[in-house]
């Protein structure tokens, strides 16, 4: 669990996430973990999370609004939006929101969130979530 800016987040490295099962464990430890952001690297996503019309990304963006959980991907996704107008306009329209956001490096996101990273009293970054490696 981290600060960034005024946000707390938790940054899950590890495995892909290959649909609602580990998007279930994914929400579960940062939850129990009491974070508002879940920030996850674009490597943790398969490629079935930038083509729409399979529901995953549905499926995380969901699971993480049920548990009131902020959701923001950090990475370079230009190859991902060039190949699909549907992903280039739900990722505009998500970072025009508050819920949902993507950011090109961890400096845009810490930017975004209004500050600079460091890790709470007793914190750990780079927490993983189960299963992870």
């Amino acid at each position: 669990m981290e600060r960034w800016g005024t946000e707390t987040v938790g940054v899950w490295d590890g495995a892909v996430l290959d649909g609602a099962g580990a998007a279930g464990d994914l929400v579960g430890a940062a939850f129990s973990v009491g974070v508002e952001w879940v920030v996850l690297p674009v490597a943790r996503l398969g490629a079935d999370f930038f083509a729409l019309r399979t529901g995953v990304a549905g499926e995380i963006v969901q699971k993480c609004a049920n548990y009131r959980l902020r959701l923001l991907v950090v990475g370079d996704i230009s190859a991902h939006t060039a190949a699909s107008g549907a992903l280039r306009d739900f990722v505009r329209e998500a970072n025009r929101g508050r819920h949902v956001w993507f950011a090109d490096t961890a400096a845009d996101a810490v930017a975004r969130l209004g500050g600079t990273p460091s890790r709470r009293p007793g914190g750990k970054a780079g927490a993983a979530a189960p299963g992870d490696d």
